[in-house]
């Protein structure tokens, strides 16, 4: 009787250890389904606190343009740092983009050194042509201004720096950046 309460309490001690160690498994994968106004780089951060897993969530995830994801989607978000290698088309890519803002900072100022400004602001300016054709005074209804804002958004203040300070607030707050909110403007014919 004694070596069978024996084997029982090595069993269950076995089975606890292998549940504990599984817990802590440095390979766990985590399910996040995609909401309302969500970007891979909202994603990303909510994940690892900057956008280093968007190459990352669109490789595992078999996501072709960066910029469209939707509502409902579930996602694949790996948690283990040591999982963590970048495909090579991206590590390629993301090298010739730097590589072309790098030489396009050269030749116009030094604040354009990063990649983001070089594509940001070709989608900024896209959306403002196709919601007001770049006019900081049109207005539709309650909508004001370049980038149409709400015109609660503005405070009443429709100066060009304001629209722009607003704009750039809202856009990274709803979308995470101009790409994605053209993105979205694609699929919507709004943003």
């Amino acid at each position: 009787m004694k070596s069978l309460k024996t084997i029982l309490l090595a069993a269950t001690l076995t089975a606890g250890f292998g549940i504990f160690m599984g817990t802590t498994d440095a390979h766990a994968d985590s399910l996040y389904t995609v909401k309302s106004g969500d970007t891979l780089s909202t994603i990303s951060h909510q994940f690892s606190g900057d956008n280093s897993l968007i190459e990352f969530i669109a490789s595992d995830n078999d996501i072709t343009d960066i910029n469209m994801i939707f509502e409902g989607e579930q996602l694949t978000i790996r948690t283990s740092d040591d999982e963590k290698v970048a495909p090579v088309e991206a590590t390629n890519n993301q090298e010739n983009v730097t590589t072309e803002a790098t030489a396009t900072a050269t030749e116009s100022t030094p604040s354009e050194t990063t990649v983001s400004t070089v594509t940001t602001s070709s989608a900024k300016e896209w959306i403002a042509q196709k919601e007001s054709s770049g006019s900081y005074a049109a207005t539709n209804g309650r909508y004001i201004g370049r980038y149409q804002l709400d015109a609660s958004y503005l405070n009443g203040d429709y100066s060009e720096a304001n629209q722009e300070r607003v704009a750039d607030s809202y856009v990274a707050g709803r979308y995470g950046s101009w790409e994605a909110a053209q993105a979205f403007w694609l699929a919507n014919g709004w943003y």
